[in-house]
């Protein structure tokens, strides 16, 4: 039985948000997503949000965010910064401070304004490249933070908290999508749809978890 309230999802195109896109499809009876323009260094990931959800027949939301490119200068902000992954404690050259804490209030004041009650984000601590914005701890107090803020209830769901990318890709798989995640959303830094670059951090992790999941599929299948 689906939930008969409305949800929204932060939703950019990539796999994370297109597996809870799905996974938000499966579990309420009306889905609406949010997408966020902040000029992001790849930009593409807003045309690829268009068209999954044109395809699918899905109310989207695009807001504009540019100021938070001017507050935040980082690799995803600025094409002439190096994309690094965080050494010694550091944070990857890819955080944008405050993204997700913008993201997730304005997706509230949307889904106050559109009747929705539940709030559905693909951050995960467990491949979370070391930003803090993604842990569990953050989302919670966040949580009670906005239904305070608004005297609201709202629910933030993370149906990928504690997953790793393999495990997001079996999601995938449990839902009967795997195949359009993995040709149809774009998680590259450099813009590139489907297996992206193949060399960027957000490219290697998600090919590193597709390949894990893969391998493990083949030995279920081989012990049937």
């Amino acid at each position: 039985m689906l939930n008969d309230e409305k949800a929204i999802v932060v939703f950019s195109g990539g796999q994370d948000s297109t597996t809870c896109l799905f996974w938000a499809l499966e579990t309420f009876k009306e889905v609406e997503v949010v997408t966020f323009n902040y000029n992001q260094r790849h930009k593409q990931e807003i045309e690829c949000a268009k068209a999954i959800t044109s395809e699918f027949n899905v109310t989207q939301h695009i807001l504009d965010m540019q100021l938070l490119n001017q507050l935040a200068p980082n690799a995803l902000t600025r094409n002439d910064m190096e994309i690094k992954e965080g050494e010694d404690g550091e944070l990857p050259s890819t955080f944008v401070p405050g993204r997700n804490l913008l993201f997730l209030s304005f997706a509230a004041v949307l889904a106050s304004q559109v009747g929705a009650k539940h709030i559905i984000t693909g951050v995960s601590e467990t491949d979370f490249s070391g930003y803090p914005d993604c842990r569990d701890s953050f989302i919670k107090s966040l949580n009670v933070t906005i239904n305070l803020s608004m005297d609201q209830q709202f629910v933030i769901h993370t149906p990928l908290m504690w997953l790793d990318k393999a495990q997001t890709w079996k999601l995938s798989d449990d839902l009967g999508v795997l195949d359009f995640v993995r040709e149809k959303t774009l998680t590259c830094y450099e813009g590139v749809i489907g297996d992206g670059c193949g060399e960027c951090p957000a490219c290697k992790l998600r090919k590193n978890g597709l390949t894990l999941y893969l391998e493990s599929r083949e030995r279920v299948e081989e012990f049937k």
